[in-house]
């Protein structure tokens, strides 16, 4: 792969855009949390633009699958395994990159668990245990600022690159029962905003997508350990449906691509609805 400097075709800031179905050709993307839910469909959504995908994530097995698709459509794929809450693992995920393709252009940050892991039912904050926040807190807020870190720094060397967060409504709205999952995806919204500022000058890009419901293994997960919310989460999406990953992987790579070139420091609600009302 060229590793001349795609910046400003990619990102937007040229006169000349590439089609929609190829503006990424010769880019670099790494998604964490990328083998499920959101993450994968962002890393198949990336490829399909054209772009070369680093897929991050804990799951050795469902990152061999995800690369094994992206390479069978003709895409430029790499798994690495990576815990993003260890900094030695997200620095190692972007030297990675580097080493492979000689740069990084667009981070999406997807990685995260909810407050339902592990099959726990409804926790209102007086009986929720602390291991519930610090594990939370852990791969959600921490993890994303991690990979943040080692993101930006090649990208502002660059001067050019997009990070887009995946935060939920949970951090723009409050949510009962979900105390810590709630501060960890606000905090997503904080860092994302604080982190925009700080590269604005610089020729990158921060974002985050705040999805509602999504049909995905951590929404299955939810209802699961409670049930109730099924109908309850319908009745507060005025869409009356979750969404498909695919239809948030579509905004992500809207926001990364030269359609969101004047976007920055946004947390953008993908929600169906539910903060409208």
């Amino acid at each position: 792969m060229s590793t001349d400097g795609p910046g400003d075709r990619h990102l937007g800031r040229a006169a000349g855009q590439p089609g929609a179905a190829d503006w990424a050709r010769g880019a670099v993307a790494v998604v964490t949390g990328g083998t499920s839910g959101i993450g994968r469909a962002t890393a198949q959504a990336f490829a399909a633009a054209g772009a070369a995908v680093v897929v991050a994530g804990r799951r050795s097995r469902e990152g061999a699958e995800v690369v094994d698709e992206l390479t069978a459509r003709g895409a430029e794929a790499l798994f690495v395994p990576t815990d993003v809450a260890e900094e030695t693992q997200c620095a190692r995920l972007v030297a990675t990159t580097l080493e492979r393709f000689g740069r990084l252009d667009i981070a999406c940050n997807a990685a995260g668990r909810s407050s339902a892991s592990g099959g726990r039912g409804r926790v209102d904050t007086p009986d929720a245990p602390v291991e519930l926040w610090d594990e939370v807190m852990t791969v959600d807020a921490r993890g994303t600022w991690l990979a943040m870190k080692h993101q930006l720094r090649p990208m502002v060397e660059q001067g050019s690159g997009v990070i887009v967060n995946v935060a939920s409504v949970a951090g723009l709205v409050g949510i009962p029962g979900s105390s810590a999952y709630v501060a960890a995806k606000h905090a997503v919204v904080g860092m994302t905003k604080a982190a925009a500022l700080e590269v604005a000058a610089l020729g990158v890009r921060v974002n985050a997508v705040c999805p509602g419901p999504v049909h995905t293994p951590m929404l299955d997960e939810l209802f699961a350990a409670q049930p109730e919310r099924r109908e309850a989460y319908r009745l507060a999406t005025p869409l009356q449906r979750p969404a498909e990953p695919a239809e948030v992987a579509a905004a992500i790579v809207s926001l990364s691509s030269p359609a969101g070139s004047y976007l920055t420091g946004a947390a953008i609600p993908i929600d169906g609805g539910w903060t409208a009302r």
